[in-house]
């Protein structure tokens, strides 16, 4: 029976921030891969780069597996693998040529290789599976085992190297989505060392995490968002199939909370209604956290859905302040709904966490004053910063294109390189990061303090940022000026105002 070692290369030891956090998640689109192939007869077995030190302990998995293919299949449904960055790329080509070395043919499949199919090939791939991957996945290995006579000539969303052109390349056409998503068997979670990932969790945050996803893709245009796997399509698992997986996961694994890595849950009107309903059937219900959109969050019962079914936190795309801003992204939202759903969610006893991102085309200081501003009325519960990103096959990456700089990608996620020449600098955007923290921190420790929520470490911290945090705005300032600005949120526009006491709203 053929054998395949399936892989991934996100190292999470390869990105300090992450590393830091310590936020372990198994490679969730993997784990559909394996059980697919699997349901088809193959044996399968699994090198977890997540928690490895390095891709030696990939070549020791080559070693003892002994598979006939290997397949480097990335979680299409982690976001940090969707960025593309640098070091996981590297950490790719290293994998391929180890498996080279040991004459076991390579196949790849991602974002990234169905970005830079050509890079991967060069790199010693046989096979790179462009979009989504199961079913192609599935007849390049029934072709190339000989289980049938197709050639991979007939296979949809392949490229390869052109054998009768040297330095040719063979992409074949597009291969469809795969609609029916209850069709697939659940991830194949027996192939990953579960007592690690609780142990891990359960020692750095006190509570085990496990993920799942209810959907693939995303319909809206936010024209910066690269979808290199599924485009604008949007498919939905069943409400019934998703609480159907939950009390599995419940009763075998017994996790403490969920992450739901879906792009956006619960789209289609009345989805989360009928998934509420499912999980209180199947006493399927556990602590969660997922990702909408403020707009989807305003439509009658939705948020009462959330609570029903077990939601805690729910983040949202803000991504700005200014509705100049989002408009120019055709995020298709107004600010005044950031308000509206933040409010909504807290009303219901949710939290809510904000996505943010500065430096995109148009941009100024008043925009990112707009921002702080947003931040500070609102006072989400917590916040992700980001930079904008012109990945390719985005409009933003069009209009940017005469603009962009040498490097095209990050190397890690803390990276916040702007890979295009915008307004301001790479140091500026760093230097901006550590102030929007510093005193979004403070003001929230305020805010738990003024609430009667007292921790020593909690307000040691609150008094740390608000001692360092004019050296960093003045630093920050600095930069701005570098660039023929004006001071950066100074006086009365400063996030910590004239008082040098934090006065957020409660």
């Amino acid at each position: 029976m053929t054998k395949i070692l399936f892989g991934q290369s996100y190292f999470l030891r390869f990105d300090p921030k992450l590393w830091d956090a310590m936020q372990p998640y198994p490679p969730l689109g993997t784990l559909y891969a394996a059980a697919y192939l699997r349901s088809l007869g193959y044996r399968v077995a699994l090198f977890d780069a997540m928690l490895a030190g390095s891709e030696n302990e990939w070549d020791l998995a080559l070693e003892r597996e002994k598979p006939d293919f290997a397949v480097i299949y990335e979680d299409n449904f982690n976001y940090l693998t969707k960025m593309c960055l640098l070091r996981m790329r590297e950490a790719a080509f290293v994998m391929i040529d180890m498996a080279r070395k040991r004459d076991v043919p390579v196949i790849v499949a991602g974002s990234d290789p169905s970005d830079h199919y050509g890079k991967y090939l060069a790199a010693g791939a046989d096979y790179v599976i462009i979009g989504e991957g199961e079913i192609t996945l599935a007849e390049l290995l029934d072709s190339i085992s000989h289980r049938t006579a197709d050639f991979p000539e007939s296979i949809q969303g392949l490229a390869f190297s052109d054998p009768a052109e040297p330095g040719g390349v063979v992409r074949t056409p597009p291969r469809p989505d795969i609609k029916d998503l209850d069709s697939l068997p659940f991830p194949a979670w027996d192939l990953v060392d579960v007592t690690r990932y609780r142990e891990t969790w359960l020692k750095r945050h006190g509570y085990f995490s496990m993920n799942m996803v209810t959907t693939r893709g995303c319909p809206f245009h936010c024209n910066w968002c690269a979808k290199p796997i599924w485009g604008q399509r949007y498919h939905s698992r069943s409400p019934e199939n998703v609480a159907e997986e939950m009390a599995w996961l419940k009763n075998t694994y017994h996790p403490d909370h969920l992450w739901f890595a879906d792009d956006i849950m619960g789209l289609k009107p009345g989805w989360l209604a009928g998934f509420a309903d499912a999980v209180e059937r199947a006493g399927a219900k556990i602590p969660f956290k997922c990702l909408s959109r403020v707009d989807l969050l305003l439509r009658p019962g939705d948020v009462d859905a959330l609570v029903r079914a077990g939601a805690q936190i729910v983040w949202v795309g803000a991504e700005s302040g200014a509705q100049e801003i989002l408009t120019a992204m055709e995020k298709g939202t107004q600010v005044e709904q950031i308000y509206e759903a933040s409010a909504l969610l807290r009303k219901h006893g949710l939290k809510v966490g904000f996505f943010l991102q500065f430096g995109y085309p148009g941009e100024t200081l008043a925009e990112i004053e707009a921002t702080f501003r947003m931040v500070r009325d609102i006072l989400p519960d917590d916040i992700g910063m980001s930079v904008s990103y012109p990945l390719p096959g985005t409009k933003f990456f069009e209009r940017v294109r005469t603009d962009l700089t040498i490097r095209h990608n990050w190397l890690d996620s803390q990276d916040l390189a702007m890979l295009f020449n915008g307004a301001y600098s790479t140091a500026f955007y760093r230097k901006l990061h550590t102030v929007l923290h510093k005193d979004y921190r403070m003001r929230l420790a305020w805010r738990d303090l003024r609430r009667g929520h007292v921790r020593p470490r909690r307000f040691a911290a609150m008094l740390y940022h608000l001692f360092t945090l004019p050296l960093e705005r003045l630093r920050l300032a600095r930069l701005a000026v570098e660039l023929n600005e004006k001071p950066l949120l100074s006086g009365k526009s400063m996030p910590l105002e004239e008082s040098s006491v934090p006065t957020p709203q409660d």
